[in-house]
């Protein structure tokens, strides 16, 4: 199949993206008080742009960040106005494109020295443990408390099953473009038993409308903001660079070398000065994509296209983007166990592959403190900037890493 196919099969398979970062990327809106409908439009001209500055090569999708959540509920309660956060996010995304330049002029095969496989599998690795948090909190039913615990489980176990047999069992039964579609069915899936059991509440859908256009707001500048804000981006971009490693590993290509690192980050950069322009959350890859990517096998950039299109039609349908978040928080954990699981092992797959040598106590030394450090809750803070998860683990891994071992030694 062709990059620049679209066909009912890139059309089901994009709408099947849409749903796998939709609860993430509304959530973040929820969770901060900004719009949802500017959230998805924001995420799907977002990816367009990316996918436009990167050359159509990449497939991923750009969301909402989590990991700008706790500054912008810092800088609203500081300066009284979320607009004063939309700010600091709008100044956050040309950070990432000055960065991306120095990184133009550094050179691919510079950061291949500076981040080795020992060094980056640890950091896949950690994408999809962090997450993982999320996915059991959500199979426990922790935000669905009319649910009990041992009926969350039920839903989230029957949403997972419903994936594997659909993963595994559908190619074997002549349906093989079905067997692409695990998340998408086993959603409808999970839904279905989850309305079974009464687990689903249709009273918000039923009170909104057909159509609305998002409520679009513009920033609002402060220095106090910008410095809540900006020091958050630094984090970011270290796991941005994570996701788009990631990436590369499920499609076995290096997107560090081409399109280059410096156009990913300036089409991040880019995405999130937008959302922030228009009322929107600051954007970033989105892991849970790459997770769906490595399980479905289907790697066309255009599929990624298409679920960002879906995002702006949805944005514009409040009815449907009310049906959408009825789904039930043990559906999107069930099928997030399978999603997130499948990210870490990536991480491990790229470690095997180049026969990353673990009897050496150098590099043994370097991953171990990594996973360690990032999973634990570790953080630090110089001067206005915290690093924390991550962050502060890639930060660690590439210093010892330099001190520990020459560049040159296997």
């Amino acid at each position: 199949m062709k990059a620049s196919t679209i066909n009912g099969k890139t059309v089901v398979l994009g709408l099947q993206h849409t749903f796998v970062m939709f609860g993430a990327t509304v959530l973040v809106p929820i969770l901060t008080g900004l719009d949802i409908a500017v959230a998805l439009f924001a995420a799907g001209v977002g990816t367009l742009i990316f996918h436009a500055v990167t050359g159509f090569k990449v497939p991923v999708f750009l969301g909402s960040s989590f990991a700008f959540i706790p500054g912008i509920i810092a800088v609203t309660a500081a300066e009284g106005d979320i607009s004063y956060a939309l700010g600091g996010i709008f100044i956050a995304g040309f950070l990432y494109i000055i960065v991306a330049l120095i990184f133009k002029y550094v050179g691919a095969h510079k950061l291949h020295d500076i981040l080795p496989p020992h060094v980056t599998g640890p950091m896949i690795i950690m994408i999809g443990l962090i997450l993982a948090p999320v996915a059991i909190s959500n199979a426990n039913g922790t935000n669905s408390p009319e649910l009990s615990k041992n009926i969350a489980w039920l839903i989230a176990l029957f949403t997972f099953a419903s994936g594997v047999f659909v993963k595994i069992y559908f190619d074997r039964f002549g349906w093989k473009f079905a067997s692409n579609l695990p998340v998408l069915l086993s959603l409808i899936a999970g839904y279905l038993f989850a309305s079974i059991l009464g687990a689903t509440d249709f009273t918000s859908v039923m009170e909104a409308s057909w159509f609305g256009v998002p409520s679009f707001t513009t920033p609002a500048f402060s220095v106090k903001a910008i410095t809540i804000i900006l020091p958050i981006a630094i984090v970011t971009m270290v796991e941005h660079f994570g996701d788009v490693l990631a990436i590369g590993n499920v499609v076995e290509k290096d997107f560090i070398e081409d399109p280059g690192i410096h156009r990913t980050l300036i089409g991040d950069g880019l995405a999130t000065s937008l959302s922030a322009f228009i009322g929107g959350p600051a954007n970033t890859t989105y892991s849970e994509n790459t997770g769906a990517v490595a399980l479905t096998g289907a790697k066309e950039p255009v599929i990624m296209r298409i679920a960002a299109v879906f995002a702006i039609i949805l944005s514009m349908i409040p009815k449907f983007t009310a049906l959408i978040a009825t789904i039930p928080a043990p559906v999107i954990g069930g099928i997030s166990i399978l999603l997130f699981g499948m990210i870490s092992s990536i991480g491990i797959k790229n470690m095997v592959d180049a026969k990353v040598n673990l009897s050496n106590p150098r590099l043994l030394i370097v991953s171990a403190s990594m996973l360690v450090l990032g999973l634990g809750g570790a953080s630090i803070e110089i001067g206005p900037v915290e690093l924390s998860g991550l962050g502060l683990s890639a930060l660690f891994g590439v210093i010892v890493n330099a001190i520990l071992r020459p560049h040159k030694e296997r």
